[in-house]
Formats: C-alpha cells, sequence, structure tokens
C-alpha cells in the first residue's frame, strides 16, 4: 500500500474519509470532510474522486457526497452483521409483538455499542439509538450486557475513557459500573433505567455464538415505570433462542440439527423451503464444476 507524505496509508486516509460520514452528518461537500479530518482540500478532493470511482462514496446535489450503497453491498456478506441480523429477526418479532416498544440488536464497537438491527412503533418511548449508530458501553442496558462478558482490556479502556454520564440517573463512578456488571451476571441481563431520557429504560442480555462466546446484546427499551423484571426475562429468554440458532447455523452439514441452506445458512434466515433451494444450487454448482 503506497504511503502519503505524511507517512499514513492510502486505506488509512480513505477510512478517514469514509468516517466522517455519520447518521448526523449523511451528506458533506469535499471541503467539509477536509475539515473533519484535517487533510488539505487538494489530496481530500483526490481521495474523493477514488473512493466513488469505485463506488464507496456517492455523489448528491449541492456538491455534497454520500456513503455509496457499496459499501452496504459488502457489510451484507459478513456473518458478523447480515448473518446474525437474519438469524435474529424472528426472536426480535416475537419479542416486539410481546412488548410493543423498541427492540434493538446491537454488536461491540471498540468501547461501544453498534445497533445493528431494530424494531419499533409509532408509539413507543422515547430511544435515542439508531441503526448504524453507536453509544458508549456504560450508558445503555445492550452496551452494558456487552461489556459484562467483554474482553478485560475492553472494560480497561473504558475505565481510561471515563464513564462521562450522560445524566444524573446513569452510571457516575466506576464502583456503580462495578455493581452494575455484577449484577447483570448475577440476573443475565442488563437494567439501564432514565440514563439517557428519564421517561425510558433499557433491558438487554447477552448473545452467544457457535464458541459460547457473546457476539451480541439483544435488547428492548420501554417506559420507565415498567415490569423491568418481567421485561428482563421475556429479553433474556429471546436472547437464548438467537443463540440457539446461531449454534445451529454452525453445526456441520447432516448433523440432525443443522439448519439447511449449506453456506448460506450463516447469512440468510428464510423458509425451509427456501434454504433447502438454496443449500441445491449449491451442490449443482458445486457438481457442474
Amino acid at each position: 500500500m503506497a504511503k502519503s507524505s505524511g507517512g499514513v496509508s492510502a486505506l488509512t486516509r480513505s477510512l478517514a474519509v469514509l468516517d466522517v460520514f455519520t447518521v448526523d452528518t449523511p451528506f458533506l461537500t469535499v471541503t467539509e470532510i477536509a475539515r473533519r479530518v484535517g487533510y488539505p482540500v487538494s489530496s481530500t478532493h483526490r481521495l474523493v474522486r477514488e473512493l466513488t470511482r469505485n463506488r464507496l462514496l456517492e455523489p448528491v446535489e449541492g456538491g455534497r457526497y454520500r456513503l455509496g450503497n457499496r459499501l452496504w453491498e459488502l457489510g451484507s456478506k459478513t456473518p458478523g452483521s447480515l448473518g446474525l441480523r437474519e438469524i435474529a429477526q424472528p426472536f426480535m418479532a416475537e419479542l416486539h409483538r410481546r412488548i410493543g416498544q423498541h427492540v434493538q440488536l446491537a454488536v461491540l464497537y471498540g468501547i461501544d455499542a453498534l445497533i445493528v438491527e431494530r424494531i419499533s412503533v409509532r408509539d413507543a418511548v422515547v430511544n435515542a439509538t439508531v441503526v448504524g449508530g453507536h453509544m458508549p458501553l456504560p450508558h445503555t442496558a445492550t452496551g452494558l450486557a456487552l461489556l459484562a462478558h467483554a474482553p478485560s482490556a475492553v472494560l480497561a479502556e473504558v475505565r481510561r475513557v471515563g464513564l462521562q454520564p450522560p445524566s444524573a440517573r446513569a452510571l457516575q463512578t466506576d464502583a456503580d459500573l462495578e455493581s452494575a456488571l455484577a449484577a447483570t451476571r448475577r440476573r443475565g441481563y442488563a437494567i439501564a433505567d432514565g440514563f439517557i431520557y428519564p421517561g425510558s429504560a433499557g433491558v438487554a442480555a447477552p448473545v452467544t455464538g457457535a464458541d459460547g462466546q457473546v457476539v451480541a446484546a439483544l435488547g428492548a427499551v420501554v417506559p420507565s415505570g415498567s415490569d423491568l423484571g418481567g421485561v428482563g426475562g421475556l429479553v433474556h429468554h429471546a436472547a437464548r433462542g438467537v443463540s440457539r440458532a446461531l449454534a445451529r447455523a454452525h453445526l456441520p452439514p447432516g448433523h440432525p440439527h443443522a439448519r439447511p441452506g449449506g453456506p448460506w445458512r450463516y447469512l440468510v434466515n428464510s423458509s425451509t423451503l427456501s434454504m433447502r433451494y438454496l443449500e441445491d444450487q449449491v451442490d449443482a454448482s458445486d457438481a457442474s464444476g
């Protein structure tokens, strides 16, 4: 990979450009991009032109750019995003039907929780998260569920950065954090009551992958003052269902409990007939090759 004059690779510089686009600032001009990344406008323009040529950025009106759909296409090929979401969706839908509020799925993203899927209704309580957005781990129930089972290095980094509580009801000290994590491990789900918005409470449980390690957190946002223990039981049950489905997706082909679909079973969750059809197409392609 060629290096820039500052010793930074072209890939790193390109990623820096892509990273300035957020849910809050989805459309930016070259000048705005340059200001946010700290690069000269001329070199930023070259990077933007290259990213656009490869469909990682797309031009929109007013001389602005947005992230390109090719990024979604690339991201959708990873089992860690599309596969997880697809397998979790039926359980999320059932949980949503039972509680009638927000249901969301998050994964670890540095020291943040990244929301990869969400189901909601118009009259649900306030929820500050959006799909593709991320929040500091100590600020939400999904974050606490992830942090309670994260590597020690993640917890150490959270402590180094500091809690930066978003409200008076959020975790204020390291002792508060330790108590919340211990309670999360003990009962099997995390609670964040009024941490961000006083009328909303988050409840989340960890989701494990085929190796038994936590890969995500399934959460709900409900009105503060709800029966959070009852909601926690529902969330925990749904998270265990997702975990079992993920484990089935990784069973060896031919196992009596393996999900059909061949290599697609890691990425797609469809009807049994559809999964068998996809598996047959792969088998036919292998036979012809």
